[in-house]
């Protein structure tokens, strides 16, 4: 379920947003946007910790301190009650919507009146803004791209989020007396990037004992159907779960049929058809006769229509099947071939753990290999400089000859600029082991000028990575505006290697850009963007992205042994292109 950390992270980011909307302290704001961060990215359950520990915390001071105990005491901080009480309820609203910050949201209500989302698109549908100090007609096609953003993500939620609850669940409904089996389904089994609800089977004879269960669970709200075979409720964060109880020997049928797609399935009935047979979450059956078929395993099912079992994460009716009866399936990367993270950042700049402890989480990994990659300066924000990127490396080279199991490098998230120029010079890259580089800013340009910024970062000798590429933030920015297909081909012919950035808001490259750019022959990393020690394993979801592109161990660069890789960082650094070493 929903972690302490989680709840008090959004309710400290509110309290900043709400202090900038009421035109509050920019230093104040800032200071609980980076306390609600430090929360969120801890590694300890805030809520089993004292008030001391609390401010042993980044950023959190006595009074962020005091805040969060009245909040873990209460479920209420009187302070954020005072400031929600000053601001309609559709303002707050406005804040929501990709692309609008507080101090907009703010503009609009004092200056038109605007407290609810209906009433912004209608000043938009009437040009109202225009004449706003700060906006204009570019602000407002951005505002309309934002809430079309927000109203298509609905009541979905992350990947994570899904991901924690089910795990729960499946762990609390497994130890119930009488399971045989029990695995969470439908869209999260396929690794969506989005989850509107969760499918849960359980094999087992008897349903009740799991109806029951559900029931009596501290995190279920409200019952919304109950059934012999099928409950579903709504949780305390107001995510609907579907559970479903299948007998036994209908495991495979009932685990296939539940995982879909409903386009997948479609393509499998139709096989089914086609011999005369009948496919049903029960089993595969005679058309003729009723006699069943398969049904005990999804691999069962899948042999008797001629298929081999398909990975879920393909099972999107975009080929897969006919790659099946091909016996062309790819041999999907899995998290265990990940030898390595490319892209992390500690305390030095906005990570939220010293390097320390970064590399000696990585270690408990098992990686070979890791790559410490702090922001460079042209985000001014970080502060960052020669002096401290020269002392990191020295850091850096200190315990990597400590660390015998895992060798490190030295590297850095270099910002493209709007002209495609990074932070430093090429004297100064080559010194790193590997450069990632990543669009930070100016996420408005026009198509040309974000293809032409791209496609120039691509053509930097010294550039091994282009960072999460789109730049995009599930339900709060859109991807920029780039020929992509121009953007894959320079990364072909550079022998640039894109990014999956695993980390859940962001899943960029999304499957479908992964799929396109691999026709081009790219070369990809996955890697967490890791500002926490508890970010290390958000690599799972990056991996789930990327069978959901279809692509196999060799395709990754991070699945390479270390000589293999330091080949390829090494031909970036002297211009290799994609054809050569």
């Amino acid at each position: 379920m929903v972690r302490a950390n989680d709840e008090v992270q959004a309710l400290l980011q509110e309290y900043a947003d709400l202090i900038a909307i009421t035109g509050g302290d920019a230093f104040k704001a800032r200071a609980y946007e980076k306390a609600a961060r430090a929360v969120g990215g801890y590694h300890r359950d805030v809520s089993t910790l004292d008030a001391q520990q609390l401010r042993e915390i980044p950023n959190v001071g006595k009074s962020i301190a005091d805040k969060i105990t009245e909040y873990l005491a209460s479920g209420h901080v009187s302070a954020v009650e005072e400031r929600r009480e000053a601001i309609p309820a559709g303002v707050r609203e406005l804040i929501t919507i990709p692309g609008l910050g507080p101090r907009k949201a703010l503009v609009l209500y004092e200056e038109l009146g605007v407290s609810s989302v209906d009433q912004l698109l209608d000043a938009l549908h009437q040009e109202r803004l225009r004449d706003l100090k700060g906006f204009g007609e570019k602000t407002e096609e951005n505002i309309l791209h934002g809430i079309a953003l927000m109203q298509k993500a609905g009541d979905r939620i992350l990947l994570d989020s899904a991901m924690d609850t089910a795990e729960q669940l499946v762990s609390e409904l497994s130890r119930v007396t009488g399971c045989a089996g029990c695995c969470y389904a439908g869209s999260l089994r396929r690794m969506r990037e989005t989850i509107g609800d969760i499918d849960v089977l359980v094999a087992a004879e008897r349903s009740a004992p799991f109806m029951e269960a559900l029931a009596s669970l501290p995190y279920t709200a409200e019952i919304l159907a109950h059934g012999a075979k099928k409950t579903s409720l709504r949780t305390t964060k107001g995510l609907q779960i579907d559970v479903r109880v299948l007998p036994p020997d209908s495991w495979g049928a009932g685990l296939q049929y539940f995982t879909g797609s409903k386009a997948h399935n479609i393509r499998t009935r139709e096989i089914a058809v086609r011999h005369k047979l009948k496919l049903s979450e029960y089993g595969l059956f005679d058309a003729g006769s009723g006699e069943k078929i398969a049904s005990e395993t999804e691999e069962d099912v899948y042999a008797r229509l001629g298929l081999p079992w398909i990975p879920p994460t393909l099972r999107e009716d975009r080929g897969e099947i006919a790659a099946g009866l091909r016996g062309d399936l790819p041999d999907l990367i899995e998290e265990r071939d990940i030898m390595g993270d490319l892209h992390t950042h500690t305390d030095l700049t906005d990570g939220l753990a010293p390097l320390e402890d970064m590399v000696a989480a990585a270690a408990e990994r098992g990686y070979a290999y890791y790559a410490v990659t702090d922001h460079a300066p042209d985000l001014a924000m970080q502060r960052m400089t020669k002096e401290k990127i020269l002392a990191q490396r020295e850091r850096v080279r200190a315990l990597d000859r400590a660390h015998h199991g895992m060798r490190l490098l030295h590297g850095t998230e270099l910002n493209i600029g709007p002209e495609g120029t990074v932070d430093w010079p090429d004297d100064f890259l080559a010194g790193f082991d590997l450069c990632v580089a990543s669009v930070h800013s100016h996420f408005t340009l026009g198509r040309q000028a974000q293809t032409r910024r791209l496609v120039r970062a691509c053509e930097n000798p010294h550039i091994a990575v282009i960072g999460h590429p789109t730049t995009r933030q599930l339900g709060r920015r859109p991807p920029i505006d780039a020929d992509f297909d121009a953007v894959f081909a320079a990364c072909a012919r550079t022998g640039t290697a894109l990014e999956i950035n695993a980390h859940p808001n962001r899943l960029d490259l999304c499957d479908e850009d992964i799929l396109r750019a691999k026709r081009y022959g790219v070369k990809f990393a996955v890697d967490s963007d890791a500002h926490a020690v508890i970010h290390l394993p958000y690599l799972r979801y990056g991996i789930g992205t990327a069978q959901r592109g279809w692509l196999t161990k060799d395709d990754v660069i991070n699945t390479w042994p270390l000589g293999r890789l330091r080949r390829f960082l090494h031909g970036r650094g002297h211009g290799r292109t994609a054809g050569e070493g």
